[in-house]
């Protein structure tokens, strides 16, 4: 029976802090709009897709894209415009460089 409770905090503990994240078509549907600058140092938060949702992990930048808006933890909306947006993101090539330039917006991802 510990094993069983143990194992179930686990998969809660671990889907409550993993960061998937599905792209809606109306802003009406999104939790956060966002927005992808172009610079990293204009981003409120420097983001890497990840090829596994395992690897996505804690709010941190590490974003792994579901195929159903079921399987996400945010939906997300992407703005042409900065203005519209709750969050500003830079896309990084490597996972190493994804971090939070502006601490204070990281709980519209939690």
């Amino acid at each position: 029976m510990k094993t069983l409770i143990c194992l179930s905090f686990f998969i809660v503990s671990f889907s409550f802090f993993g960061q998937s994240v599905y792209s809606v078509n109306s802003k009406y549907d999104a939790d956060v709009k966002v927005y992808v600058a172009s610079s990293k140092y204009d981003a409120d938060l420097i983001v890497y897709k990840c090829s596994s949702k395992y690897d996505a992990t804690d709010n941190k930048g590490l974003w792994y894209f579901t195929s159903s808006k079921y399987d996400a933890k945010k939906k997300i909306y992407f703005c042409d415009s900065k203005y519209d947006a709750d969050l500003i993101i830079y896309f990084a090539s490597s996972k190493y460089d994804a971090q939070w330039r502006n601490s204070g917006k990281k709980s519209l991802m939690y």
